[in-house]
């Protein structure tokens, strides 16, 4: 299991795709891991030198005690980038990861190419939505939320047709360190990149799942109207859209880079 180490934290990673290919960096939501993107890897990596990573607090990097922060999260994005020897790539996000693509954007203009932030947005609520929700997983561990989270992750009825793909889900959520997810929790409290998004000169394409309960189209559609030529599109999904949707993220990720 490969790690790179970036300001004394361990990041796990993963590369698939051929070497010469043209890099793409996915970047998963709160909670999960890397292997929340398995759905599109076999058809980018026909093309791209797809690099996935698990965000500091999930999968098999380090959960450093403590909160976090979006620019933590970021210097962690670009740390790995230039521990692999990687200049400039292709980022989709989403979630956290779309906040994380937005922040590249704003911060590393020079390191990216093009940005496809997906089901996220430049704000996320503030204390008043997050508090309770690191309080409850500091006391009762990722058991008191995994039910609620999917529940909005995904619809009603993707939940009864696709029963396996979103227990796949619960389990990385059960999975995931109580340190690690407050500490992402707190980052996306106080973020707060509305001001900021207008800066962004990658071309990018922002996608929202029309029955995402988090992220509604709405707040896809501000970044979108804040990004100066931005692209808008929804499918017919709730907030894991790449899950829910799978051909149709993947084809819309494919029409994007191409």
């Amino acid at each position: 299991m490969p790690h790179a180490t970036v300001d004394g934290c361990r990041l796990h990673y993963r590369f698939d795709g051929p070497e010469d290919g043209p890099p793409l960096l996915l970047s998963h939501a709160l909670g999960v891991d890397l292997e929340m993107w398995q759905p599109q890897v076999p058809r980018l990596a026909r093309r791209f030198r797809v690099l996935r990573y698990d965000h500091r607090g999930h999968g098999g990097s380090d959960a450093p005690a403590g909160p976090c922060s979006l620019d933590r999260l970021g210097r962690d994005a670009v740390g790995l980038l230039d521990a692999l020897g990687i200049a400039r790539t292709d980022v989709v996000g989403l979630s956290l990861g779309g906040m994380l693509a937005l922040w590249l954007g704003i911060h590393a203009p020079d390191r990216v190419g093009r940005l496809m932030p997906s089901c996220t947005t430049a704000y996320a609520g503030g204390a008043e939505l997050w508090d309770p929700r690191i309080e409850a997983v500091r006391r009762d561990g990722m058991a008191a939320l995994v039910d609620g989270v999917i529940g909005r992750w995904f619809s009603p009825g993707f939940r009864e047709r696709a029963p396996e793909a979103v227990d796949g889900i619960r389990r990385k959520l059960l999975a995931t360190s109580p340190i690690g997810y407050a500490a992402t929790c707190a980052a996306i409290r106080d973020m707060d990149q509305r001001d900021t998004i207008g800066r962004i000169r990658a071309p990018t394409l922002v996608l929202s799942g029309t029955q995402d309960q988090g992220t509604p189209p709405e707040r896809g559609r501000e970044i979108a109207a804040a990004v100066p030529g931005a692209g808008f599109l929804a499918l017919d999904a709730a907030h894991i859209a790449n899950i829910e949707q799978a051909d149709a993220f993947t084809a819309a990720v494919e029409s994007f880079l191409d």
